[in-house]
C-alpha cells in the first residue's frame, strides 16, 4: 500500500530528536556564510556528515555542533525543524537539545541560545499550530560533575521557560553507564523534571536495566532488550515508552540488517514503542519515512501506524487534556 498520504494526515509526536541532528547540509552552508569564518561550501558541508560506525556518527554530530554560535543560529535550526516536522503531520515533539556539548565544547553560556529557539518555536506553535518543548541533554562520557550542570540549568530555567520538560544523557553508554547519575535524577526529579535515558543501543539489556533503576521515565533506543526476555515482560507490564529509532540503529551499525531489528516483536509483545527520527539529517530519513518504513517492511497496517502515533501521544509529557484532545483526532482519521 501506499501508506504516505494516511501517514502524513496522522497526528502524531517525535519524541525523540536532536535538534542539532535535524541540521542539514544546505543549513550548515547557510550558518557559515553568515558567521564569516571558514565559510563552507556545499561539498565540504556533505563532507562532515560522513561516518561509519557509532563512534564516527559521535564525531559527526560534535562536528556539527560547532557552526552552531549564536541565539540566530540557533534560532533559524529550530525554525526549519518545526517547519519540516510539521509538513509530516507532527503535532509536537519533544526535542533533545545537547546543552552538555555546548557548555564542554564550545564553553558558552546556553541562556542567550535558548532565546533564539524559543523564538522559534513560539512562532511556529501560531503559525503551524506544532507544538515542542525541550529535554536538556548530557553528555554521559562527560561524567556526573558536567551533567550536573546541564539537569541544574533545566530545573532552574523551567520556572521561566514551562517548554522545558525533561533531561536525558545521551553519548556512548560503552564507556559510561547510567547509574554514576542516579543521584542527579533523583534531584531532577524532584524539581519536577521529566527523566528519559538513551540506553540500550550500543550495551545490553544491562544498560536498560540500569535505566531504569535510576528512574527512566522512557528509554531511547532500547535495541538490546530483545535479549532479554524478563526485561521484556517488565518494559510490556510497566508499559514504560521505548523511543524506537530504526534507520538510525541500521546507519550506526548497532543493527546489522533491517531484517534483524526487533520492531516488530517488541509491538507484537506489547511494549509501548514510539517511532522516531532520532538524527534525520545525519541518517537521511524523517520520521514520516520511519512510518513508511514500519508500513513497508515490518508489515504495519494503517489501524498499526494509528496505534503506533497514539503511543507517541500517550507516552509524551503533554498535559492530560492536549493527549486527549489529540487521541480523538487520531481515532477520528479517516
Amino acid at each position: 500500500m501506499d501508506a504516505l498520504p494516511f501517514i502524513r494526515r496522522l497526528p502524531k509526536a517525535e519524541l525523540h530528536l536532536h535538534l542539532e541532528g535535524t541540521v542539514t547540509p544546505e543549513t550548515l552552508v547557510d550558518l557559515s556564510a553568515h558567521q564569516g569564518v571558514g565559510a563552507l561550501d556545499l561539498a565540504r558541508a556533505r563532507a562532515l556528515f560522513r561516518y561509519t560506525d557509532f563512534t564516527g556518527f559521535l564525531m559527526a554530530f560534535k562536528a556539527i555542533t560547532e557552526h552552531l554560535r549564536s541565539a540566530e543560529d540557533y534560532e533559524l535550526v529550530t525554525s526549519r525543524m518545526l517547519e519540516r516536522l510539521a509538513r509530516q503531520g507532527v503535532v509536537h515533539a519533544e526535542v533533545y537539545v545537547s546543552v552538555g556539548v555546548v557548555y564542554y565544547w564550545q564553553r558558552c553560556e546556553f541562556e542567550p541560545l535558548l532565546a533564539g529557539m524559543e523564538r522559534a518555536r513560539v512562532r511556529a506553535e501560531a503559525q503551524l499550530g506544532i507544538s515542542a518543548c525541550w529535554i536538556f541533554d548530557a553528555v554521559r562520557h562527560f561524567g556526573p560533575e558536567e551533567a550536573a550542570r546541564v539537569f541544574r540549568k533545566a530545573a532552574e530555567l523551567r520556572a521561566e521557560f514551562p517548554s522545558i520538560v525533561g533531561i536525558g544523557i545521551g553519548g556512548d553508554e560503552r564507556r559510561t553507564g547510567a547509574e554514576p547519575f542516579r543521584d542527579l535524577y533523583a534531584e531532577a526529579r524532584d524539581a519536577g523534571l521529566r527523566l528519559t535515558v538513551h540506553a540500550g543501543e550500543t550495551v545490553g539489556p544491562e544498560g536498560i536495566w540500569a535505566a531504569l533503576n535510576i528512574g527512566a521515565e522512557r528509554i531511547g533506543h532500547g535495541l538490546s532488550a530483545i535479549q532479554d526476555p524478563d526485561l521484556m515482560e517488565v518494559l510490556a507490564e510497566r508499559q514504560i515508552p521505548v523511543e524506537i529509532c530504526v534507520t538510525s540503529n541500521l546507519k550506526t551499525g548497532c543493527c546489522a540488517r533491517v531484517e534483524d531489528h526487533p520492531l516488530r516483536r517488541y509491538f507484537d509483545s506489547g511494549i509501548m514503542v514510539t517511532l522516531n527520527s532520532d538524527d534525520p539529517a545525519l541518517f537521511g530519513a524523517d520520521l514520516e519515512d520511519e512510518y513508511r518504513l514500519a508500513a513497508g517492511r515490518f508489515g504495519f497496517t494503517e489501524e498499526h501506524l494509528r496505534e503506533l502515533a497514539a503511543n507517541s501521544i500517550e507516552a509524551s509529557f503533554l498535559p492530560p487534556e492536549r493527549k486527549v484532545a489529540l487521541l480523538r483526532r487520531i481515532e477520528s482519521l479517516e
